[in-house]
């Protein structure tokens, strides 16, 4: 029963994916997923997270593919770093609604909270943003950027149409260089809640009673009505993940992703390989930057920096203490 409702979702949801052109994508299918149950207690808190008691997960980085003009992959750098932000609060937060893909900007707690993220990651390095396609992840990622103390501008990279990619070129190479690419991917976006998006989540939980929205919101691989379950939302973000950001830091370039709850727990679940319970559990802060060291391909979890001044963060590898040692030079 579940197996034939989870298929029928998929397809409601691949049918709302090309009504509004969300171009899926074929190689999704490729995705390793971890068979999860049902949610148990004893699960042990890591900062902000709920995860296992392992401080590092480690993960194969994906192959880099081919360069067009050179024939052979570019050289991998020594270490990178990645940052992981759910969005601040958005309005719908505030009002109790089932969310998921409609597009609600932040409150003003929200818009605090992606500049308080942004101050703790101020000294971090940043060479690329990716977010979803939804507006409160996107001032998310703004806000936070406008807070680092290098001052790149980010911007929107515009690839849907041949004539959007020509009208926002910039022609000025010394511009490039003060920018940051934001690239924008509703494979990110937050889980699609179905015939919920827009209902109070109490009022729900009156209707069709609390375990039954508990299963839904909580269980792996049971989706609400006509909307995603955690696996379908795993499959695309993950996917997405695999083919296009782990390139970039196997090149060596240091990369933020803000998103959502559903899309970076996927992600998480699969850089820290948690177990069923783990994934069920895992609870991720509004506005709270996770932070990560790709280094000799394995993903080592960092935590959350505390603030810009936190010694701790700039010890964990010798070219973040150096990149702020930079920063402390050029600002002096």
């Amino acid at each position: 029963m579940a197996a034939s409702t989870s298929q029928h979702a998929l397809v409601s949801v691949k049918s709302l994916c090309a009504g509004a052109n969300f171009g899926l994508e074929k190689r999704t299918s490729q995705v390793r997923f971890v068979s999860v149950g049902q949610c148990r207690p004893g699960t042990r808190k890591l900062g902000l997270v709920c995860s296992s008691n392992s401080q590092s997960s480690v993960m194969e980085p994906a192959q880099l593919p081919l360069s067009p003009q050179s024939g052979s992959s570019p050289k991998k750098s020594s270490e990178s770093a990645l940052i992981l932000i759910r969005h601040g609060e958005s309005l719908w937060n505030e009002k109790n609604l089932f969310t998921g893909c409609v597009d609600v900007p932040l409150t003003p707690k929200g818009v605090d909270e992606a500049i308080e993220a942004g101050k703790r990651i101020c000294n971090i390095p940043v060479d690329v943003i990716y977010t979803s396609s939804l507006i409160r992840a996107q001032m998310t990622a703004m806000l936070a950027m406008m807070q680092h103390r290098r001052k790149k501008v980010p911007i929107v990279v515009h690839n849907e149409s041949e004539q959007a990619h020509r009208w926002s070129q910039i022609y000025s190479e010394e511009t490039k260089k003060q920018s940051i690419p934001v690239v924008t991917a509703w494979q990110l976006n937050e889980r699609m809640y179905g015939e919920l998006q827009g209902l109070n989540k109490q009022e729900t939980a009156d209707r069709f009673g609390k375990e039954q929205v508990h299963e839904w919101r909580r269980s792996y691989d049971i989706p609400p009505p006509n909307g995603e379950s955690l696996e379908m939302c795993a499959e695309r973000a993950v996917a997405y993940f695999k083919d296009q950001i782990v390139p970039q830091l196997v090149a060596g370039k240091h990369v933020m992703i803000a998103a959502h709850g559903n899309s970076l727990r996927s992600i998480i679940m699969h850089l820290d390989k948690l177990t069923s319970q783990e994934v069920i559990s895992l609870e991720l802060s509004t506005g709270i930057p996770m932070l990560y060291i790709f280094k000799k391909g394995k993903f080592i979890r960092r935590g959350s920096p505390s603030g810009p001044s936190e010694a701790g963060v700039y010890a964990y590898t010798r070219s973040l203490a150096q990149y702020r040692q930079k920063l402390d030079n050029m600002f002096q």
